[in-house]
């Protein structure tokens, strides 16, 4: 029911799963777990002496391709969750593709650059991530509208400069957009089952999670294993140590 929503956090999982689609997919391609495909082959990359010095580039050309087909795009249909969820997949595939570099190794006597190796690198995936969280926090509420200009309708954001007579601002093509607002995930519900009990981090977010209800604390003893040895052959052997911890939880 969450996917079928039309909530900014809906817009944030259509966005992550399609970067993480394209970003294992690039990855796959230049580690030769793919079969159809292999190296970036994009122009000006010296491939072939990159496969002699044994790096590859990560062929993003290649999983966006992919994506868009397995995807079906072109046959979805043109009412506004359809466009919604397209816009929102296609913010996930320019944000990998937006920490796209390139990366160069030198080559050469003493570490000199006689000889350079060129290809292309995605960035981590959480640099990614935290880039579409931005995303999220930012998200825009859009309506669908007619462009004359263009005989068909089209995704439109706020009016500009809170201006009610002014013409909707389009959203940008990296801007996630949702069609509903979202429901309090602070209480039981069906797209969630509330923050009543969960435990969280005094210093990081006890305040947000527990929405202001506050948060119990409690001390308890907890068994672990300590003071492992490798005895032969073949199995560990450990004692079991104990140790206080305190746990905080958010209150009813």
């Amino acid at each position: 029911s969450f996917s079928r929503a039309g909530f900014k956090e809906t817009a944030f999982l259509y966005a992550v799963s399609s970067a993480a689609l394209t970003h294992s997919l690039a990855r796959a391609c230049s580690a030769g777990r793919m079969e159809r495909c292999t190296c970036d082959d994009s122009p000006g990359l010296e491939n072939r002496k990159a496969w002699q010095w044994g790096v590859c580039g990560d062929n993003l050309k290649y999983s966006t391709k992919f994506l868009k087909k397995f995807l079906g795009q072109k046959r979805i249909g043109k009412d506004l969750r359809a466009k919604v969820d397209i816009h929102n997949t296609n913010v996930g595939i320019k944000a990998v593709k937006s920490g796209l570099k390139t990366t160069c190794k030198c080559h050469g006597v003493s570490g000199s650059c006689a000889v350079r190796t060129c290809w292309k690198q995605l960035s981590p995936f959480h640099e990614i991530g935290r880039l579409l969280k931005l995303r999220y926090d930012d998200a825009v509420k859009v309506f669908s509208t007619s462009n004359d200009a263009v005989g068909h309708s089209e995704l439109a954001g706020p009016h500009r400069h809170g201006h009610p007579g002014k013409q909707p601002a389009l959203p940008r093509a990296t801007d996630l957009v949702y069609v509903e607002d979202s429901p309090s995930f602070c209480r039981p519900s069906k797209y969630s089952l509330g923050t009543a009990g969960r435990t969280c981090t005094r210093e990081g977010n006890c305040d947000s999670m527990c929405c202001g209800r506050g948060y119990n604390t409690q001390s308890r003893l907890v068994t672990f294993s300590c003071h492992c040895q490798v005895q032969w052959c073949c199995y560990v052997e450990c004692q079991q140590c104990m140790q206080e911890e305190v746990v905080y939880s958010c209150k009813q």
